[in-house]
């Protein structure tokens, strides 16, 4: 049977809205064959069950693509030391390092100091007076000082971490000299942080790390950095569209805002909706390849090609969820994929679920009547990365 011609992809939509042809595919063509703008083609695998499998299944590797042309959104190659391009025990032992830092428990004893973060944050924004752009006056310094401080990186060094994270995720925002200095800094930067920590040791995830390197000789000098740099980008830049992306969502659903402000308590099973329900990358990444023949959605997929996972048209799977492209506060179902599924599922999950929890939380108790400083048509969105969010988000509230 020949392999059909593969379709452009990402499929575009505006502002949070998710192309309508995922629901044909998922229907009519759940695996297809695309082609991103990089990289050999690949098969776009659009149902729930379908990318739990590719996601899980041991035939599938991560790490074979680091001998091909790996489909992928940005013309640079992800690292061959990085977490999330390797395959076990070598991705185990990395993972186990970094993750005592991300334990659920770990995590909930950090939340009433990133409870307070919130509050100072919002005092700030209250002093200032209306209107405030939530993602410039909170959405970002939030998870960046959580982040810094878990790291153990510098309050007065945070300004560069935005501009550094959005070179990693760029499209076409930075020009790929200008993405490659930037990523080039942080690696640097990383590198300084190192050595300040190997000289002074401290008690953060960064003094772990280098103790790991350094006394037990249990990852490499270049592993070290690279799963730094990971963590650092990874790790506010997801969190701060998450927040303003919630929150938009929310002003653009009264009904669902009503119901989340009359009781708070709701707010944990409202973040997991809002995580099934948010496209929050405009396509998808990091390609599995097939180490033997393996049927994936009634299509035999060839040993050596490339499958890629649509996690957000898993996440609107009709078989799965009743309504899915309604946003339901009380929706009580199967687990989204929003962090992904298996092995590589996100190592941060914890620390993004308190993080958006208590965002939430501040937001709607200590700002009444949160609403748009005008309107909808105000917010100005992000273009030429991979995430999806506001740029600006323009909010207002009322004054006591």
């Amino acid at each position: 049977m020949p392999i059909p011609r593969p379709a452009t992809y990402p499929f575009m939509a505006e502002k949070l809205d998710l192309s309508p042809l995922y629901s044909t595919l998922r229907k009519e063509q759940p695996l297809s064959r695309v082609q991103l703008p990089y990289g050999e083609a690949a098969w776009l695998a659009t149902r729930y069950e379908d990318a739990r499998l590719v996601l899980s299944d041991p035939r599938f590797s991560r790490n074979e693509s680091i001998r091909r042309d790996e489909p992928r959104m940005r013309s640079f190659r992800t690292p061959p030391d990085a977490l999330m391009i390797m395959d076990p025990p070598e991705h185990a032992r990395l993972r186990r390092l970094a993750a005592k830092a991300f334990t659920i428990k770990r995590v909930e004893d950090w939340r009433p100091r990133i409870e307070q973060i919130a509050d100072d944050l919002v005092d700030r924004m209250l002093t200032k007076g209306a209107p405030a752009d939530l993602v410039t006056d909170f959405a970002l310094p939030l998870p960046i000082t959580v982040i810094s401080a878990l790291l153990g990186v510098p309050f007065e060094d945070q300004e560069d971490f935005h501009v550094w994270a959005e070179a990693f995720i760029s499209t076409t925002k930075y020009t790929a000299e200008e993405a490659a200095e930037h990523r080039e800094n942080l690696t640097a930067y990383m590198a300084g942080l190192i050595a300040e920590h190997r000289e002074n040791p401290r008690d953060d995830l960064i003094g772990d790390l280098v103790a790991a390197r350094d006394q037990d000789d249990r990852l490499s000098e270049g592993e070290l950095q690279t799963m730094l740099s990971g963590i650092l980008v990874g790790g506010f830049e997801t969190a701060a569209m998450q927040i303003t992306d919630f929150v938009y969502l929310l002003l653009t659903h009264p009904e669902q805002l009503a119901i989340l402000r009359a009781d708070l308590d709701r707010i944990p099973q409202a973040v997991e909706e809002l995580l099934r329900f948010v496209p929050l990358s405009i396509g998808t990444a990091f390609a599995r390849y097939a180490l033997k023949d393996i049927e994936v959605g009634g299509v035999t997929v060839r040993a050596g090609e490339a499958v890629m996972v649509a996690l957000h048209s898993a996440n609107r799977d009709e078989s799965v969820f009743t309504c899915p492209h309604r946003l339901d506060l009380e929706r009580h179902e199967a687990p989204h994929l929003a962090f992904g599924h298996g092995t590589h599922h996100c190592l941060g999950s914890p620390l993004a679920r308190v993080e958006l929890q208590v965002a939430l939380r501040t937001l709607l108790t200590r700002f009444q009547g949160l609403r748009f400083h005008e309107s909808d048509a105000d917010v100005v969105w992000k273009s030429g990365v991979l995430t999806r969010g506001p740029e600006r988000l323009p909010i207002t509230w009322d004054r006591d």
